[in-house]
């Protein structure tokens, strides 16, 4: 029965140990168990349902998937449109509500870009090359290439004429 208790407590430790993430070293790119997701622990899937010409909506769905430890993410992500040497912020849907997603291992959470389409070469356009986003409350960066056509821009400001949801369960 003593070696029963031993070997136990060693398998309970041993579980504590493989449960705990050595990543907490405060850089926002690494993240703690049941803590703030990290770039360095999801995977990354982009799609989108493109507007097919000027003055169409057009959809880009970023899809994360938790590859490590639970995590969280609340609220919106950061995402800038990047167009040679311009970066413009998107704006977060005033309508939406954030929510907090936890994910446990192998789980997504999912946000969207909605954003209409300008005339190429306009100057009422943003003649966008890459997307760009972080997560909530981090600073680390995903980048990846846009080659849904330009974003209008609002009213001849440098805004664009698009906005971001907050994350969601994907499936929700």
């Amino acid at each position: 029965m003593r070696a029963t208790r031993l070997t136990v407590a060693a398998l309970a430790a041993a579980l504590l140990l493989t449960a705990c993430d050595a990543n907490d070293s405060g850089d926002d790119s690494k993240s703690e168990v049941g803590g703030a997701c990290a770039l360095t622990g999801v995977g990354v899937q982009v799609d989108a349902s493109a507007a097919p010409a000027a003055g169409d909506t057009g959809n880009v769905t970023v899809t994360i998937t938790n590859h490590g430890a639970e995590c969280t993410v609340t609220g919106f992500p950061a995402v800038h449109l990047k167009a040679g040497g311009t970066t413009a912020d998107v704006p977060e849907d005033k309508a939406a509500k954030p929510q907090k997603v936890t994910l446990a291992k192998d789980a997504t959470a999912s946000f969207t870009l909605t954003y209409v389409r300008g005339a190429t070469g306009g100057s009422g356009s943003l003649a966008v090359r890459n997307g760009e986003f972080s997560l909530p409350g981090a600073t680390a960066k995903h980048t990846f290439p846009w080659s849904y056509g330009d974003v209008a821009l609002k009213g001849g400001a440098k805004t664009p004429d698009a906005s971001v949801t907050p994350f969601q369960q994907a499936g929700d």
